[in-house]
This record gives C-alpha cells, sequence and structure tokens, in this order.
C-alpha cells in the first residue's frame, strides 16, 4: 500500500502545481476608472471631464445587461448619461467606446468629421438600435447615444487600473442586472463622478465619500480619481497603475485637461466677474484652489496605450490576489432576487444616485 500511495501522491502534488497558476489567475480580475478630458466650447465653460467604470472581465450581452467574458474578450465600459432613453447606465465593449470599431485593427490613424460620423453611424445600427426608437444622437444641449461610442475622438482618457477580484466582480453584475436600469439623472450632485464613487464603494465599501472642500459637496472626476490615488497609496495591495489612452487626432482640438470647482472658478474667466461681485467668495476659492486643489493626477509619462497595447488593461497587476478586496463583497440590494432600485442618496450614506453627467 504505501509503494501505491507515493506514486498517487506524486501524481496529485504535479497536477496542483499544473493547476495552481490557471486557478489563481481566474481570482483575479481587473478595473479601471477611466479619467475623460474635457473638449470643444463646453470643455471650456464647464473643464471638470468625465468619468466611466472600465471592467476587464465583464461583458456587455447587451447595452443593458452584463456577463461573464469569454476568453479573448476584452471587457466593456459601463457609463451613465442623461438622455438615454432614460436609461441609469448602458455598458459598451472598450474599443468601440473608445473608436466606434469593433476591431483594433479598424481603428483609423487619424480621422476627420465625416469619418467619425459614419463609423458612430455604423455601430448604432449594427449593435444599439435595441435601446430604443426615439433615442437622440446628441447635440451641444442634449446628450445622446454618441456619448457612447467614440470617445478617443474627441478627449484624451487616462485609465487607472485598479485589481478586483472574481467574486467581486460577479457580484456586481448580479447587483446591475437585477436593479431597475431607470435614470434619475441630476447634474450637480447624481452625475458621472458619483456614479464611479458609487461604483468604488461597492469594491471598497464606505471609503469614497464627497467633500466639502474642494468642489462644495459635489463631485467632480478630478476630485474622485484622486481619492483613488491617495487610497492605493494606503493600499498598495490593489495594484493602482496609470495608462494614457491618446486622443485620435483629426476630429477635434487636443482636449484639455481636467479641473475641480475651486479650480474651474479661479483660473478661468470665471474669476474676473467672481471678484467684482464678491471678492471675500473669491479670496475663499483661491484659498481652496491652494490648499485643496492644486494638485497633479497624471505622472510625467504615463505609458500609452495605442488600440493595439489595449490588451494591457486586461492583464493582472500582480502575480498574487488583492487580499484587501479577496474578502470585500459587493453589497447587493437584489441579493435576494427580484427587481430591485439603486440605493437611493438617503440609504447609500454616499449621497449617491445612479445617473451620470451629461455633455462633459
Amino acid at each position: 500500500m504505501p509503494s501505491m500511495r507515493t506514486p498517487r501522491t506524486i501524481a496529485f502534488v504535479l497536477v496542483a502545481f499544473a493547476t495552481l497558476p490557471f486557478s489563481t489567475a481566474c481570482c483575479h480580475a481587473q478595473a479601471a476608472l477611466l479619467l475623460e478630458e474635457p473638449y470643444g466650447f463646453f470643455g471650456t465653460v464647464n473643464p471638470t471631464g468625465h468619468t466611466a467604470i472600465y471592467f476587464a472581465h465583464i461583458c456587455a450581452e447587451t447595452p443593458t445587461k452584463l456577463r461573464r467574458c469569454e476568453p479573448g474578450e476584452m471587457g466593456a465600459v459601463i457609463s451613465r448619461y442623461g438622455n438615454i432613453e432614460h436609461y441609469d447606465w448602458i455598458a459598451i465593449p472598450l474599443i468601440p467606446y473608445l473608436y466606434s470599431v469593433e476591431d483594433d485593427a479598424a481603428v483609423p490613424a487619424r480621422v476627420d468629421r465625416a469619418t467619425v460620423i459614419r463609423l458612430r453611424d455604423e455601430y448604432y445600427e449594427a449593435h444599439l438600435m435595441n435601446l430604443g426608437k426615439n433615442v437622440r444622437r446628441g447635440n451641444f444641449w442634449h446628450g445622446g447615444w454618441t456619448q457612447l461610442v467614440g470617445a478617443a475622438y474627441d478627449r484624451r482618457v487616462y485609465a487607472f487600473q485598479f485589481s478586483t477580484t472574481q467574486a467581486q466582480d460577479d457580484e456586481f453584475m448580479a447587483l446591475m442586472n437585477d436593479s431597475r436600469n431607470r435614470s434619475h439623472f441630476q447634474l450637480l450632485f447624481n452625475n458621472c463622478s458619483d456614479f464611479s464613487r458609487w461604483v468604488l464603494n461597492q469594491y471598497f465599501p464606505r471609503t469614497f465619500q464627497r467633500s466639502v472642500f474642494p468642489d462644495a459637496g459635489m463631485t467632480t472626476p478630478k476630485q474622485i480619481t484622486r481619492k483613488l490615488e491617495m487610497y492605493a497609496k494606503k493600499h498598495p495591495e490593489i495594484q493602482l497603475q496609470i495608462f494614457e489612452i491618446p486622443q485620435v487626432p483629426g476630429n477635434r482640438h487636443a482636449s484639455h485637461s481636467n479641473k475641480n470647482i475651486s479650480e474651474s472658478l479661479i483660473t478661468t474667466a470665471y474669476a474676473v466677474p467672481i471678484t467684482i461681485v464678491n471678492p471675500y467668495l473669491a479670496g475663499c476659492l483661491l484659498a481652496d484652489y491652494i490648499l485643496r486643489s492644486h494638485y497633479h493626477l497624471i505622472p510625467k509619462d504615463p505609458e500609452e496605450l495605442e488600440p493595439e497595447d489595449l490588451s494591457t488593461l486586461t492583464s493582472p497587476a500582480a502575480p498574487s490576489e488583492n487580499p484587501l478586496s479577496a474578502n470585500v463583497k459587493v453589497h447587493s440590494a437584489a441579493a435576494a432576487g427580484g427587481n430591485a432600485e439603486m440605493p437611493s442618496a438617503s440609504t447609500a450614506n454616499s449621497g449617491l444616485k445612479e445617473v451620470m453627467a451629461t455633455h462633459e
């Protein structure tokens, strides 16, 4: 008997070691906060920009239903806008979200306005018609489905990648799929950054809260990204990495850096009328900017990801499991089944609603 057990034991150990890398990889997942720069005239008027959340192993079965990705798929970007047929959130695969095409090999090196319109129309007709017949295309005053595809034709995007686990992603998918996908959009206090804050709190509970200073209690893309960076410094196990996704030239002038509220008011032409009308307010804004808002988010030379390099975002940042988030589960209001609403501002303890800002 001992002689028979020994080969079996050796075989078992060898199989265990052979399957260990695979099982470890299955426990890992990746996500990224996408910080998108403001652009155009509206980006000058409101230079806060936009945020969305990218999940490397969560894919879009439809624009309003999530599933786990199959091998070779690159995940989806989940975003929230107003004026998308009253939907609260929309999920778009990564490549179309950035470039309005399905294959990175089809991404043009340079575009003009006509090409961008054509690519967006083709993707809409192929994949987004089921959003409804009355979805607006979108313009300066009202957002529409054009916000959902081709983001890199309008602006530069920074990906702040962090580690998650498969269990977290599965619970997040259940939460999103079981909740009512109905918008309660409000620009100032239930916008895209509030959504990002809400999502981050599902993975790292009670961590990302609103701040009175800066931003007067509002959540901005720059503020929520800053909080993610600060959290990562205290918790290096989430393996935060920063990548730049360049703007494709030709469609618009280069986008410009994100600003928070006090920075937007004190470093632009807004400062002149504010100073004339209320110099005390101008002084408070200046102090807030110097003490709380004057910081840099982007490293000097972040790694650039061209379309063919985007698979980097799907690769685990570290070989070991994230010890912080491995035991943290996404808290689902729909855990018991049914079609539950997302947590409201009064119940989420962080003032969250479920809507992204439009025209950012």
